[in-house]
């Protein structure tokens, strides 16, 4: 039988109300209706990604707005090391410069992981620097787009099942709170 890893978890994870399990089909929605959101107001020359989860929205939203997307990385680990508050963890993308940036994320909280790409991304000299994410919590940081808010988990298509030891298996980060089927 396989043997799952637990991966660290956010306060937020565990003050989740409820499952919401995102189909790709759904998933494809959501990046459709962030992408109008943002093109109403706002034209992105690049889009960047927040990895390793907010690349995937990121990239949806960079080819349907039909802008170049890039990707840095920012997270609360770095392989085992677990820390108390995200990190950059990878350079900024140089592109950024005089451009008009959009930073897309899959989710946002207490905002802090948008906070530090934003100084990030604003220390390489933009024309213009926005925010979105696919999902934002109720009474938490507010980007300057997004496509939903819900307070349940969140299960993503992504990692809703992993490869463990060979084997398609639930995704350890889920605690059996999500379905075995994709």
């Amino acid at each position: 039988m396989p043997t799952a890893h637990t991966r660290p978890r956010s306060p937020a994870f565990a003050a989740a109300q409820g499952t919401f399990e995102l189909s790709w089909e759904l998933f494809g929605e959501t990046c459709r209706a962030l992408a109008v959101r943002v093109a109403h107001e706002y034209r992105p020359d690049l889009v960047v990604g927040i990895a390793t989860a907010g690349v995937i929205p990121a990239a949806t939203v960079a080819a349907i707005l039909q802008a170049d997307f890039e990707a840095m990385r920012i997270s609360r680990r770095d392989g085992r090391t677990q820390f108390g508050e995200p990190r950059v963890l990878s350079a900024t993308p140089v592109r950024c410069r005089g451009k008009r940036v959009l930073i897309v994320d899959e989710i946002t909280t207490s905002g802090d992981t948008l906070r530090l790409a934003l100084a990030a991304v604003r220390e390489v000299g933009p024309s213009d620097v926005r925010t979105a994410t696919s999902f934002v919590r109720p009474g938490g940081y507010r980007p300057n787009y997004f496509a939903m808010e819900s307070d349940q988990l969140i299960v993503y298509p992504w990692d809703r099942q992993v490869v463990t030891d060979g084997e398609l298996v639930t995704g350890p980060s889920y605690d059996g709170r999500a379905s075995a089927s994709a």
